[in-house]
């Protein structure tokens, strides 16, 4: 009989995701029986997705893949109290369906952010005796901390409290990063206890891009750097225009075009029209089906974070996207994500909000000759199928939900 496996995640298709219908539909050509218990879609806007309407429980099949929809209160925006509501709704919907309605699992996948699902996880498996594997893609509360989402320590200790509780009752934990787990073991948490497993990206969008490219990418007298993402804080993109400028004069054929949303876009915008940058574009948001022919016009792909801690055990989710379509890469992305770039051979550092750094590091992939180009796309790629690719991740989950449920079925026999 098939191993049976609850995904338990608030964010889903149609929903951004990094672990949504991909990773659900691969478990299941692997030979899982899956069932998916996850919100109505509203994420990023806040606003429930056309052709959805919030009710006890909306069952679909997505590729295959059944998926069970529970209630939530649908909420993005900045206040504190409506986003905490957001994830409460969801907790104890999921509870509820998962303790009295949802068939029995062999093990649960809880995916996190937000912490509030590892709770739920480990309500279910007190009441259901059914193990837990964690896949913690973002470091509470050290995340809240450093995007400046909660400013109480009060709250950021309770929260702290609340990681390690859940950290204490699952059965595995799965990280992005060495750093991530280097971090937790510094708390407590037992190393045999953890797994790395680096994200993958989507494939198979990025492998067959649709729609047209933009004429800045058709304009073979210049060098383009493409960043691709969301734009907040956190991406402090200002370093980046400033690196815009020191390259005016020393490499005006060096031109940075950003593309993606965010709550600093505008802003940013007003920063470069007053700069008079004209190596400068932006480029709005687009569909990811769309992204992959924008990353394979790019000459070179950059990725940044502001200069923080807990960046430095970060890799950004755009990097596995950079690698997989064979581009260059410019990481300003201190520690674990240099580290990539550096021992795969594909792109070259620069120091995390640092312009001066970020200026020399695209000045060094310009005057690099079209065969250093493409040996450094080819090397990112090759690393990613050998080691970061979809095949490879669900591989290793795989191992991890097997040994999980085998581990349970000989304490209860035992019991």
């Amino acid at each position: 009989m098939a191993t049976r496996v609850l995904l338990l995640t608030q964010w889903f298709d149609p929903e951004p995701t990094f672990k949504g219908i991909v990773f659900a539909r691969e478990l299941v050509a692997s030979g899982f029986a899956v069932e998916v218990v996850t919100g109505f879609p509203n994420y990023p806007g806040g606003k429930l997705y056309p052709g959805y309407r919030i009710k006890w429980i909306q069952r679909e099949i997505i590729d295959g893949v059944e998926v069970t929809r529970v209630p939530l209160y649908p909420n993005h925006d900045q206040s504190a109290v409506k986003r905490a509501l957001n994830y409460l709704s969801f907790s104890l919907a999921s509870f509820v369906y998962g303790c009295f309605f949802a068939k029995r699992p062999d093990v649960i996948y809880a995916y996190h952010p937000p912490l509030t699902v590892g709770v739920t996880a480990v309500l279910l498996r007190f009441f259901r005796r059914i193990p837990v594997v964690y896949d913690i893609q973002d470091m509470w509360p050290d995340t809240l901390r450093a995007t400046g989402m909660v400013r109480n320590e009060r709250a950021l200790s309770l929260v702290g409290k609340l990681c390690r509780w859940v950290y204490r009752h699952v059965d595995r934990i799965v990280v992005l990063s060495p750093g991530f787990m280097r971090l937790l073991t510094e708390r407590g948490v037992p190393e045999q206890k953890i797994d790395v497993i680096f994200n993958w990206c989507n494939e198979a969008a990025l492998s067959a891009p649709v729609g047209t490219v933009p004429e800045e990418f058709s304009d073979e007298s210049h060098f383009t750097i493409l960043f691709a993402g969301n734009m907040g804080k956190a991406q402090a993109m200002d370093e980046v225009l400033r690196a815009a400028g020191l390259l005016l004069e020393r490499a005006p054929e060096v031109r940075f075009v950003l593309l993606g949303g965010g709550v600093e876009v505008e802003r940013l915008k007003r920063v470069a029209l007053d700069s008079n940058l004209g190596n400068v574009r932006f480029i709005k948001q687009v569909p990811m089906e769309q992204v992959g022919g924008l990353l394979a016009a790019s000459d070179a792909l950059l990725v940044h974070l502001k200069k923080d801690p807990l960046f430095e055990i970060t890799i950004p989710s755009k990097t596995q996207a950079y690698m997989s379509v064979g581009k260059p890469i410019l990481m300003a992305v201190d520690g674990d994500a240099a580290h990539l770039i550096t021992a795969s051979g594909c792109g070259v550092t620069a120091e995390s909000g640092n312009a001066e750094s970020i200026a020399m590091a695209a000045l060094k992939l310009a005057r690099s000759s079209s065969s250093e180009l493409r040996a450094m796309g080819a090397a990112g790629r090759d690393y990613y199928m050998r080691n970061l690719s979809l095949s490879v991740g669900v591989a290793q989950f795989s191992s991890i939900f097997h040994a999980s449920a085998s581990a349970a079925s000989r304490r209860q026999r035992s019991a």
